[in-house]
């Protein structure tokens, strides 16, 4: 709520019981209040927003915009009344009005500071860029006060990245700002580093890096201050931009001489050295070799300045810095990537990787620094023999395996083993050998477990990454053998680690992973839920939800999974503008280009347009019946079939596909060439999505074409269509089939821990994308049909009655792949297959889509037939027409399929509820009598609305009631027993 000082003016003292009930949450007192003091006060403005307020809160926003447009229209300038209306207005989320509440403001009181300064914020929330200059500028005058000043050059910088025409930016708007600048600098009115910051960033943007680099290295440089090495990072970033190579040698040398341990200038070094190389750069021989001083231009120079930082390591009595040493390894690299012979005077790679090893082997960092460097290795063996020979371990215990005795030997022995992995040792081994390794896996882990008993529920077990690492063995043996118990066994392990760390989110997301793979949606979204997600987050990892939920048949958590990133995404419009108002609070300026392109990456990510649609396809599912129709449907969303609102050219894939911590080989990784892959993939299903969403939409649209008496009322509520969109939809959807078909001959596959698949594959497959394709292409046929003369019309007739029988036809196959086991269990172990239940989903989809199908031909064959009765009644002579005879087959056809479906899914509830599932163990024996058992739990749920489906018989009136699919659900749980 607005603040409220202590003051003497009485009406404050009055709204105050309004404000605490609004602050508490009690809405309905609040306008009991509020209702008490306007019958005294009737003028009392404030009053009758706040209970506007109430009422928005309480649901009834109309009531509430009345109210506030009331007083909206009287122009108030008390403080109270416009805080309370800009309250309201951004509830509503609508930011506009709030402008024209302080311009009105302004114009009464013209020389009040906090107005106008209002007015400019309320700017600032709708991007009204030239408004915001004029509005700064106007300031200035009144209060003429730096940051007032420096707000318009500001809006003048909005101005040009926001412009269409860039060279209207670089022409117009820029040097603008640039002047205006330069006359506070003239004038020597510069005060704060914002300012500094703000005429910097305008000289780089039009491209002045001289000019730019004056600035920082002069007097005005002196002022940044707020980060560290400021000035030296700017300059470092203008030599690069300037290929000033000298300056960036010499500054890196003497920044590296300050801080030996920052990777960013040993690599700016690097840089540097090779480009001079390549330029055959020679010093001067009289003077200093540049303006930073001293330039080392040569292999030779670089080789001696690596081993001079090394050498003041190596006599410290303390820690050494890893930086020179990994600085050692990347001037090795990168020698060799040029065919340097001065590389072999570093040293060999192996030896000094064992070095670093014996330094900094315990630090958990070790792994991750060793890693890029393994490719300069030729003898993986040997050294892994070397760096066990330096772990210290206990004598072998009874199971052969020699065990750490502290954190310290522990974590190095886990590098040790990660090394393993990353060089492909592990990968090597037979199956045998593998699971003996799990084995050794499980025992470290177990026996790390030890060392964690004092660290909190939220602290991670330091052996935690034995279970992973064990885990991605199980994965492999699943892989190379496609026995399912390997991931039963991996599944208990991850459950068992879960249970001692209950913060790993690497076990939390390889179990999400899992449990999809293996058909069990239930258990993934209290896990996701764990991993409390925030913010930017559920669009980088909220695939891994989003990917399985309805194609596992879980539609109210696909609902819940896509509402949770929706929330987030249209947030992001609304939480933006209020960053970008602090950044113009507290000056700073370099910060707001920044806000504006994370809302651009967001409105234009591929996670969001998935949900979006998936939404919309799941909401149009979930009610595909009678009781509330399509037309009315498609309307609450808005959607129009004829629009087009997905940026497809400039769409961002912000998946964090690198979630999952792996130790593969380079060659078992994800490649680029797969990340592309994968987009293109993503895209693709993406695209016969939406424009199924958009022919379905057009299906609603043809059944109440508007007239033109409502068409203008039909454009408010978002649903106008043209009637010919229907067949270049088709066409669009057809060619994208296509494109998917000859996409999936590519034969793709991805790592198990990079993407997902999509479900296009499994879409082909089943025949469901043709099925629609068929019958939307029916209803082509039949707004044919209902645009020609009767006498016309036999050959549209026959491709109708055609459709009718393929449509049936193509139903029965898909429902063929549907049949089939979802769970098998011989000789105590279990089998899953997905797939089943994946195609179960796609043939209620597809039969949803024939039933709106059906709806639309009903509605133009019904009228059809009862104008042919009357012309029959007329001309007394037999006037037939096939499509009817057909409709009739069509739906008799129908009638008996789902009959088929429902002895289906009431074979599957039989057989499902008769296996026994108690007998299922992993025949696993924990330490300290623990053991864990797999149990799968089958639970019926009732059907949902969507998935009843009402055919619309044509010469009967009641419809007839069908159920097409009963909902189930497969819960996961696995369970401890505690021997006593």
């Amino acid at each position: 709520m607005a603040a409220r000082g202590h003051v003497q003016d009485p009406n404050d003292r009055r709204l105050r019981p309004i404000y605490d009930y609004l602050d508490n949450g009690n809405n309905k007192m609040a306008i009991q209040q509020a209702d008490k003091l306007l019958k005294k006060h009737k003028d009392l403005h404030c009053a009758k927003v706040l209970k506007a307020i109430g009422l928005q809160r309480t649901g009834k926003q109309d009531e509430a915009f009345a109210l506030a447009q009331e007083v909206a229209t009287l122009e108030p300038t008390d403080d109270n009344s416009l805080q309370a209306l800009t309250i309201l207005y951004r509830e509503m989320h609508r930011p506009e009005l709030v402008t024209k509440l302080y311009e009105a403001a302004v114009r009464k009181v013209p020389s009040s500071e906090e107005y106008h300064s209002h007015l400019f914020m309320a700017y600032a929330r709708v991007g009204e860029y030239k408004k915001m200059q004029q509005a700064g500028m106007t300031l200035y005058k009144i209060v003429p006060k730096n940051p007032y000043y420096f707000w318009s050059v500001m809006s003048l910088v909005m101005q040009a990245i926001s412009a269409q025409d860039k060279k209207l930016s670089q022409t117009m708007f820029l040097p603008l700002a640039e002047r205006m600048v330069e006359k506070m600098v003239k004038e020597e009115k510069i005060e704060a580093e914002a300012e500094v910051q703000l005429y910097y960033m305008i000289l780089e943007r039009l491209g002045k890096y001289v000019e730019a680099l004056e600035v920082v290295r002069g007097q005005l440089g002196e002022k940044l201050t707020s980060e560290l090495q400021s000035r030296e990072n700017k300059c470092m970033s203008l030599y690069k931009q300037l290929e000033r190579w000298p300056e960036c040698n010499a500054l890196s040398c003497k920044l590296l001489l300050k801080n030996p341990d920052d990777w960013q200038f040993y690599m700016s070094y690097f840089d540097s050295l090779f480009h001079l190389i390549d330029q055959g750069w020679e010093p001067p021989s009289e003077g200093e070799h540049c303006s930073e001083g001293e330039v080392r231009s040569s292999v030779a120079q670089a080789i001696a300045f690596v081993e001079e930082r090394l050498a003041v390591e190596e006599a410290k009595e303390t820690r050494p810095l890893r930086g020179p040493f990994l600085a050692r390894l990347e001037l090795i690299r990168r020698l060799r990537a040029r065919g340097c012979p001065e590389e072999q005077e570093l040293g060999e790679p192996l030896e000094l990787m064992f070095q670093y090893f014996i330094k900094f082997g315990d630090k958990p960092c070790c792994i991750s620094d060793l890693k890029i460097y393994l490719d300069l290795l030729t003898t993986d063996h040997h050294f892994i023999n070397r760096l066990m020979e330096t772990v210290p371990l206990s004598e072998p215990q009874d199971d052969g395996v020699a065990l750490p005795g502290d954190t310290r030997a522990l974590q190095r022995h886990l590098c040790v083993a990660q090394l393993s992995r990353a060089l492909g040792l592990h990968h090597a081994l037979d199956t045998t050998g593998k699971l003996d390794l799990i084995r050794q896996l499980k025992s470290h882990y177990r026996h790390g477990l030890q060392f964690g008993k004092s660290c909190l529920k939220t602290e991670l077990q330091f052996s935690d990454m034995y279970c992973l690492l064990a885990s991605h063995v199980y994965i492999d043996l699943w892989a190379e053998t496609g026995d399912e118990t390997m991931l039963w066994q991996c599944l208990g392990l991850l459950e068992e680690g879960l249970s001692h760390s209950s913060s790993n989110a690497q076990f939390k997301l390889l179990l999400i992973l899992l449990f999809c793979r293996m058909g069990a949606f239930e258990p993934v979204v209290d896990l996701y839920s764990s991993l409390d997600a925030k913010h930017v987050q559920h669009d980088t990892i909220g695939f891994l939800l989003t990917r399985y939920a309805e194609s596992l048949g879980q539609f109210a958590a696909a609902s819940q999974s896509c509402n949770f990133s929706l929330r987030f995404f249209h947030s992001n419009q609304k939480d933006t503008s209020e960053y970008i108002i602090q950044a113009y609070k507290y000056g700073a300026f370099e910060k707001i280009p920044e806000f504006i392109a994370f809302r651009s990456r967001l409105n234009r990510s591929l996670h969001f347009a998935q949900v979006r649609t998936e939404r919309m396809l799941l909401d149009l599912f979930l009610e595909a019946d009678l009781s509330s129709s399509l037309e009315d449907n498609v309307k609450s969303m808005g959607l129009c079939p004829e629009e087009d609102d997905i940026p497809w050219t400039d769409m961002r894939d912000n998946r964090d596909l690198t979630v999952l911590t792996s130790w593969d080989p380079a060659d078992r990784q994800l490649s680029e060439e797969q990340r592309s892959f994968s987009l293109q993939e993503e895209l693709l299903w993406l695209k016969v999505r939406f424009l199924t969403l958009r022919l379905v939409g057009t299906l609603a649209v043809l059944s109440h074409p508007p007239t033109p008496r409502n068409a203008e009322k039909a454009a408010e509520n978002g649903v106008v269509a043209k009637p010919d969109i229907l067949r270049p939809l088709l066409d669009q959807l057809n060619t994208t089939l296509q494109n998917g078909a000859q996409f999936l001959e590519r034969g793709v596959q991805y790592p198990f821990l990079g993407p997902s698949p999509t479900r296009l594959a499994h879409a082909l497959a089943s025949g469901s994308c043709h099925c629609q394709v068929l019958a939307f292409q029916l209803a082509a046929y039949v707004q044919e049909l209902d645009a020609a003369a009767l006498e016309e019309t036999t050959e549209v007739q026959t491709q109708i009655s055609n459709s009718f029988k393929s449509l049936l036809i193509q139903l029965k196959e898909i429902l063929n792949k549907c049949k089939g086991d979802l769970l098998e269990v011989k000789e105590g172990q279990c089998k899953t297959q997905p797939t089943l239940l994946e195609n179960l989903v796609f043939f209620v989809e597809t039969v949803c889509v024939v039933h709106w199908v059906s709806c639309f031909c009903a509605g133009v064959l019904r009228p059809l037939k009862a104008s042919l009765q009357k012309r029959k009644k007329k001309k007394k002579e037999p006037i037939s027409m096939v499509v009817f005879s057909g409709f009739q087959e069509f739906t008799a056809g129908l009638q008996s399929l789902f009959s088929e479906v429902l002895d289906h899914i009431k074979g599957q509830e039989t057989s499902l509820t008769a296996l026994k599932l108690g007998e299922l163990t992993l025949e696993e024996v924990m330490p300290a009598g623990v053991r864990i058992v797999g149990v799968w739990v089958y639970t019926p749920y009732s059907p949902p609305v969507g998935f009843i489906l009402l055919l619309l018989w044509l010469f009967e009136k009641l419809p007839q009631a069908i159920t097409v699919c009963d909902r189930h659900r497969w819960v996961r749980q696995v369970m401890l027993y505690h021997d006593i």
